[in-house]
C-alpha cells in the first residue's frame, strides 16, 4: 500500500542536500484539498474563539480562509465541542466556504471519534491520547512495554476505524512537551523519542490497513524540532513509509521572536525538500499567521521556477559524504571562533558616519553630554565601512573592518582590520598581525588563487554564495573546508536586494514587507547553517532594510538556533479555543517588565495541554489553570496553583527574585 518513490537511503533525510528538490510523499485526501504528492505546500492554522461560539468559529475561519489558509483546525477538548463541529461546518458552507475542518484532540478519545464522523481530518497527540501525564520514570521489560502498545492498539482502534469508514484524514502530531512517561522512561526527552512516539500510533495505522496519514513533530525549540523530523524521515525510509509533513515550531511567539524562530525551524525543511503542509504558530490572531507561511512556500515557487528557467552551477563537492558535522573553529585571538558565541556584522559602508548617533542603530547609544558610548546585549561586534571614515571615535570594543586599500591607508590601525578578496590577499605587501577576514565563496575552493593561498591562524573567512540554493552551497563549503583540513572560523555572510522582497501575495502588500520577510529568508539561510553547528558569525546585507531591524534580527537568529542568548525567551503558544486568558495581552504583560532578564526563559501556556512538558525547555511557567486562575513553573515543577490573574506576574516575579535570578533594568555598560 506503500508508495515511497524517493531514492533516499537508511540515515538519508531528503533527496539531495546539494541539489533542490521536494520529497515526495504519498498523497492523502483531505476533503477537496489533497496534500503531499505532486500537490502543492499547503497553509493551515487554527482558531482562537471558544468552539461553542459557532457564529465566532465561523467568522474567525472565514477571516483565516481570505487570508490565505486552506486547512481550519478547531479544539474539541470535550464531546460537546465535538459535536458543534457540524453546525460550524454547516454554517461555513452556507456562507459558501468548503475548507477542510480539522479537529485538535487531546485526551478525549471520545471526543475524537465524533469529531472524525463530522470534520475532513482529525490530529490527535499520540503523548495523551491513551496516556496520562504524572511525570512518573518507569522502569519497563520488553513484555511490560508490549503490553502497554497492546493497550494502546486497543484504545486507539475505534477512531481509526471510523477514520476507514468516512474516509476522514488524521494527523499523528508529536508535541515535545507532551510525550508520555512511557516513552520519556524509555527514550527520554529526545527527538528520537518523538519520532518513536508516532511510530508507535503509525504502525497501528498500517497493520489496521489505514494509510490516510500526516505526521508532525513539533517543539518550541527550533533545533529539536529540526532534528526530530530529520530523523522521521530516516526512520519512514527505513519502515517503507512516506506519509506527508506537517511543519510548524510550536509556541514560537510572536512579533520578530515568532516569525524568525518559526523561519528557522520551517524554512531549515524546506531548504532540505521536506514539508506538505506548514503552521505558523504566533501569539497573535490566527489571520496573521497565514502570509508569514505564505511567504515562506513561495520563495521555494519562485526557486523551482528559477532553476527550472536558468541554468544553476552544480555545488562544488569536495566530499562525497552526506553527513553534516559541526565545523569545529579555531579561535583567532580571542576576536572569533572557538568557543567564542557567534559574532555579529553589519555593514556601515554606505552610512552616514559622521554622526555618531548612527552606532545607535547597532547596539551603542550615543550619550551626546558625556561623549560616551552605552553598550548593550545586541550590541554588534563588528561593523564594516569599506572606505568610509568616520568623522568620530568609535567604541573601543567595537572592531572595525575596512577595505584592504583604505585600511593599509591609515596610520593608525588599532581595532581597525582588513577585509580582502583572495587575490588581494595574495597580492598584499602589508597584512594585519592580529586579524584578516577574507571574502570567499564555495566556487573559489578550485580556483588558482585559493590554490596559492597560505593559511595562518590570523585568517577568519568571510563566506557568499551566489547560487539559487544558497543554503545549501554554504553548507557544503563548511564539509569542503573539514575536507582540505582546515578549521578557520567562517563568518556567513548573505545579501538580499529589494528585488528578493517582491511578489504577488501576502506579506508583499505589506510596506513594512522587506523587513518582515528578511527576519523570515536570513532566519532560514543563516538559521539552517546555525542548527547544525555551522558559522562562527553572521553578516546580513540588506539595503533595503534599516540597520535597527538587521541587527535585531540579527541576534533574534543566534537566540533562536541556541547560538547566543542576548534577550529573555518567551514560549508562548498561540492560543485556541482552550486558552484560559487572554494570551496577546498576558505576553506583552509579561514582556514588559522581564524582557530584561538576559537568558531566561519563560513560558506562557493557555492551558495545561502542553503546559507542563513544555516547561521542560523553559525556566518558568505561566499556565492557565480555569478562569482567572493561572498556574506557576519553575521548570517542570509546580510552584503555585491556582493564583488570581490579578496577582499571577507578581508572584511570578517573586519566585525568580528568590531564587538570585532577577536584575534590576538598565545595566548597561559605559564606553569610552
Amino acid at each position: 500500500m506503500n508508495t515511497n518513490n524517493n531514492n533516499t537511503l537508511p540515515g538519508v533525510y531528503c533527496n539531495s542536500k546539494v541539489s533542490y528538490s521536494r520529497f515526495r510523499t504519498r498523497e492523502v485526501k483531505i476533503g477537496d484539498v489533497p496534500m503531499g504528492g505532486d500537490n502543492p505546500i499547503r497553509i493551515q492554522s487554527m482558531t482562537t474563539v471558544d468552539t461553542m461560539d459557532t457564529l465566532g468559529s465561523i467568522e474567525q475561519t472565514i477571516r483565516m480562509v481570505e487570508a490565505g489558509c486552506e486547512y481550519v483546525r478547531i479544539t474539541a477538548p470535550s464531546i460537546k465541542e465535538a459535536e458543534n463541529l457540524r453546525q460550524i461546518k454547516n454554517g461555513l458552507k452556507k456562507r459558501g466556504y468548503n475548507v477542510p475542518l480539522v479537529a485538535d484532540i487531546h485526551f478525549t478519545p471520545n471526543a475524537a471519534e465524533v469529531a472524525a464522523r463530522i470534520v475532513e481530518k482529525v490530529r490527535i497527540n499520540p503523548g495523551n491520547y491513551a496516556d496520562k501525564k504524572r511525570f512518573d520514570q518507569i522502569n519497563y521489560t520488553d513484555d511490560t512495554y508490549q503490553s502497554e502498545l497492546d493497550r494502546i492498539y486497543t484504545k486507539f482502534k475505534p477512531l481509526v476505524k471510523i477514520c476507514k469508514e468516512y474516509g476522514t484524514a488524521m494527523r499523528i502530531g508529536t508535541n515535545h512537551g507532551s510525550l508520555s512517561d512511557r516513552i520519556m522512561s524509555r527514550y527520554g526527552d529526545t527527538p528520537e523519542g518523538m519520532v518513536e512516539s508516532a511510530l508507535e500510533f503509525m504502525r497501528i495505522c498500517e497493520d489496521l490497513q489505514y494509510y490516510n496519514l500526516v505526521v508532525s513533530m513539533k517543539s518550541s525549540n527550533p533545533q529539536v524540532m529540526v532534528n526530530a523530523y530529520r530523523l522521521l524521515v530516516e526512520k519512514m525510509n527505513v519502515e517503507n513509509m512516506n506519509y506527508p509533513l506537517h511543519l510548524g515550531v510550536t509556541e514560537a511567539g510572536d512579533g520578530e521572536d515568532g516569525r524568525i524562530k518559526s523561519a528557522v525551524g520551517i524554512g531549515t525543511l524546506l531548504e532540505d525538500g521536506l514539508g506538505d503542509t506548514i503552521r505558523v504558530s504566533l501569539t497573535e490572531e490566527p489571520e496573521k499567521e497565514a502570509p508569514v507561511a505564505i511567504a515562506l512556500v513561495n520563495r521555494y515557487s519562485k526557486r523551482q521556477i528559477a532553476m527550472q528557467s536558468q541554468r544553476n552551477q552544480p555545488i562544488i563537492q569536495l566530499s562525497s559524504s552526506n553527513l553534516t558535522e559541526p565545523y569545529e573553529a579555531k579561535e583567532v585571538n580571542a576576536f572569533i571562533g572557538g568557543s567564542l558565541v557567534p559574532r555579529v556584522v553589519v555593514d556601515l559602508s554606505n552610512q552616514n558616519t559622521k554622526d555618531p548617533f548612527i552606532l545607535d542603530s547597532v547596539g551603542y547609544r550615543y550619550d551626546a553630554v558625556n561623549d560616551k558610548y552605552h553598550i548593550g546585549e545586541q550590541s554588534v561586534d563588528f561593523v564594516y565601512l569599506g572606505s568610509n571614515l568616520p568623522s568620530f571615535t568609535l567604541p573601543g570594543n567595537l572592531k572595525v573592518l575596512y577595505n584592504y586599500i583604505s585600511w593599509n591607508s591609515l596610520k593608525e590601525k588599532g581595532n581597525k582590520h582588513p577585509v580582502y578578496t583572495i587575490s588581494e590577499y595574495n597580492q598584499a605587501a602589508q597584512r594585519d598581525p592580529n586579524l584578516n577576514l577574507i571574502f570567499i565563496s564555495n566556487s573559489d575552493l578550485e580556483g588558482p588563487e585559493f590554490a596559492k593561498l597560505k593559511i595562518d591562524d590570523t585568517m577568519v573567512f568571510i563566506l557568499q554564495t551566489s547560487s539559487l540554493h544558497g543554503m545549501a552551497d554554504q553548507r557544503q563549503f563548511f564539509k569542503n573546508f573539514q575536507e582540505i583540513g582546515l578549521n578557520n572560523p567562517i563568518i556567513v555572510k548573505r545579501e538580499y536586494p529589494v528585488s528578493e522582497f517582491s511578489g504577488p501575495i501576502g506579506e508583499d502588500t505589506n510596506p513594512e514587507e522587506p523587513i518582515s520577510k528578511l527576519q523570515l529568508y536570513a532566519g532560514t539561510d543563516l538559521g539552517a547553517l546555525l542548527v547544525d553547528g555551522l558559522g562562527s558569525g553572521v553578516w546580513i546585507d540588506s539595503p533595503a532594510t534599516p540597520l535597527d531591524k538587521i541587527t535585531s534580527t540579527s541576534f533574534g537568529i543566534l537566540q533562536a538556533t541556541r547560538s547566543r542568548i542576548s534577550k529573555t525567551e518567551y514560549i508562548s503558544c498561540p492560543s485556541c479555543g482552550r486558552t484560559l486568558f487572554d494570551l496577546q495581552e498576558t505576553t506583552q504583560m509579561i514582556r514588559s517588565r522581564t524582557s530584561h532578564l538576559k537568558g531566561l526563559k519563560i513560558g506562557i501556556m493557555g492551558c495545561i495541554v502542553n503546559g507542563p512538558g513544555e516547561m521542560a525547555d523553559a525556566d518558568y511557567g505561566y499556565v492557565g489553570a480555569g478562569p482567572d486562575k493561572i498556574t506557576l513553573y519553575r521548570g517542570k515543577e509546580i510552584v503555585k496553583k491556582n493564583v488570581a490573574t490579578s496577582r499571577a506576574l507578581d508572584e511570578l516575579i517573586e519566585i525568580i527574585k528568590s531564587d538570585n535570578r532577577w536584575t534590576d533594568e538598565n545595566n548597561n555598560a559605559l564606553l569610552q
